[in-house]
C-alpha cells in the first residue's frame, strides 16, 4: 500500500531532487517549468536538482536563451526552456491574461501606444531593465506608474511579444520574443494538453488531476482531458479518495535511492516540492504538524520528503545563515543532514555555512 510519505519520497526522485540531471538546462526542460519568482532563490531550486550545482549554469543558460524567465502559470514567473515557452504560453495564457486585463483598465486607452513603444526600445538589443523601458516610455511621452508598467510587462510576456533578455548586474532584463527565442513551432491545443499533462506527471507525479490543473491555470475539465489522452503512457493508483497518477514504469515509492532515505533538501516556499500541487500539497506534512494557517516562513526544511522545519536564509560576502525553526523535535541524524544540506547550498554560493537551530 502506497503511504503519503511513500508519495512525497516518490516525488524526490521524479523532481530531481533525489535523481539529480546534469546541468540546469536539463533540470528546466526536464521540470517543464521551475517558479522563479524571487531569483536569488530559485537559482538555487535549479541549482539543487544538478549534480554539481554552479552558479554560472543557469546564468549561461539564461544570457544565451536556452532557458527563459517569463511570466506563465498562475500567473507568476517561471523558467522555462525556449524550445517549451511557446506552445505553453499560448496554452495556458488564455485564463491568465484576464487578471492582467483587469488590473490594466487605467491604462487599457493607451494599451496600443504602449506596447509599440516598449516594442521599439527595446528591439534589436539584449535587453532593458524596467527602469530603463520606464524611461524610455517617458521621453515617448507615455510617463505609467510602476505598478501599471509591471503588469503590462507581464502581459506582453503572455502575449508573446517580450521574454527575458540577457541578465544584467544580476537584473533582469526584456526583450522580443522573437530575437531571443527563434523556434516557432505551434502545437494544436489537444496536442498540447496531452504534452503538458504527460509532461507535469513525468516531473511532478505521482500527482492529481486538480493538481495539475492549479499548477498549469486550467479547468479540470482539460486538466482530464490532457490525461486521458495519455492514459495509455500513464498508470495511477488510489489513496484517501484521490487518483494519483504517473508515468507508466516509474520509479515507485520502493525504488528511492539511498540518498533520498533521510537526506535533507533546504528550499524556498516557492519550489516545485510545494507550490507544485495544491490537492495533493501536503503529502510533505503526513503526520499533520505544519500549521496549514499560513507561510510563516521563505523557506522550508524536508527530510526524508517531510516538511520538518521551516527556514530562513540570509548571505553576506561570507556566509551564508539558516535559521531553522523545527515543527517538532529534530532527531541527531536530521540535524546532521540539515548540516549537509547547507554546506552544499553555502558552497553554491561560495560562502561558508552557519546553522541555527531555534527549539521545536
Amino acid at each position: 500500500m502506497t503511504t503519503l510519505r511513500d508519495i512525497a519520497r516518490w516525488r524526490l526522485r521524479s523532481q530531481l531532487l533525489d535523481a539529480p540531471a546534469g546541468a540546469a538546462e536539463d533540470v528546466v526542460r526536464t521540470m517543464l517549468a521551475v517558479q522563479a519568482e524571487n531569483p536569488a532563490q530559485s537559482a538555487w531550486a535549479v541549482a539543487a536538482r544538478t549534480a554539481s550545482p554552479r552558479v554560472g549554469d543557469l546564468a549561461g543558460a539564461l544570457s544565451d536563451a536556452r532557458v527563459v524567465r517569463t511570466h506563465v502559470l498562475r500567473p507568476t514567473w517561471h523558467y522555462v526552456h525556449a524550445d517549451d515557452v511557446r506552445w505553453l504560453i499560448e496554452l495556458t495564457a488564455p485564463r491568465v491574461l484576464p487578471v492582467f486585463d483587469q488590473q490594466l483598465r487605467p491604462s487599457a486607452d493607451r494599451m496600443v501606444a504602449l506596447t509599440d513603444a516598449i516594442a521599439h526600445a527595446v528591439a534589436g538589443g539584449t535587453g532593458l531593465t524596467r527602469p530603463e523601458i520606464a524611461i524610455a516610455l517617458a521621453e515617448a511621452g507615455l510617463d505609467l506608474p510602476s505598478s501599471q508598467l509591471t503588469l503590462l510587462l507581464g502581459r506582453l510576456e503572455l502575449q508573446l511579444l517580450l521574454t527575458s533578455g540577457v541578465p544584467r548586474d544580476g537584473q533582469h532584463t526584456y526583450a522580443l520574443l522573437a530575437e531571443r527565442v527563434h523556434s516557432a513551432e505551434t502545437v494544436d491545443r489537444d496536442e498540447a494538453l496531452a504534452n503538458l499533462a504527460l509532461r507535469y506527471l513525468g516531473a511532478h507525479g505521482p500527482a492529481t488531476d486538480r493538481d495539475l490543473a492549479y499548477w498549469a491555470t486550467l479547468t479540470l475539465t482539460d486538466a482530464r482531458r490532457g490525461i486521458a489522452a495519455v492514459a495509455d503512457r500513464l498508470e495511477s493508483f488510489d489513496h484517501d479518495d484521490r487518483t494519483y497518477w504517473h508515468h507508466a514504469g516509474g520509479y515507485g515509492a520502493e525504488t528511492t535511492s539511498s540518498r533520498g532515505r533521510g537526506a535533507a533538501h533546504l528550499l524556498q516556499i516557492l519550489d516545485e516540492m510545494y507550490r507544485g500541487y495544491q490537492d495533493s500539497r501536503w503529502a510533505l506534512d503526513s503526520e499533520g504538524i505544519v500549521p496549514r494557517d499560513r507561510e510563516a516562513s521563505m523557506g522550508m526544511v524536508l527530510c526524508d520528503g517531510q516538511l520538518v522545519a521551516g527556514m530562513r536564509r540570509s548571505v553576506d560576502t561570507r556566509r551564508a545563515l539558516f535559521a531553522i525553526a523545527p515543527h517538532r523535535p529534530l532527531t541527531v541524524r536530521e540535524r546532521a543532514e540539515i548540516q549537509k544540506a547547507a554546506a552544499r547550498c553555502a558552497a553554491f554560493l561560495g560562502v561558508e555555512p552557519q546553522v541555527e537551530f531555534a527549539s521545536a
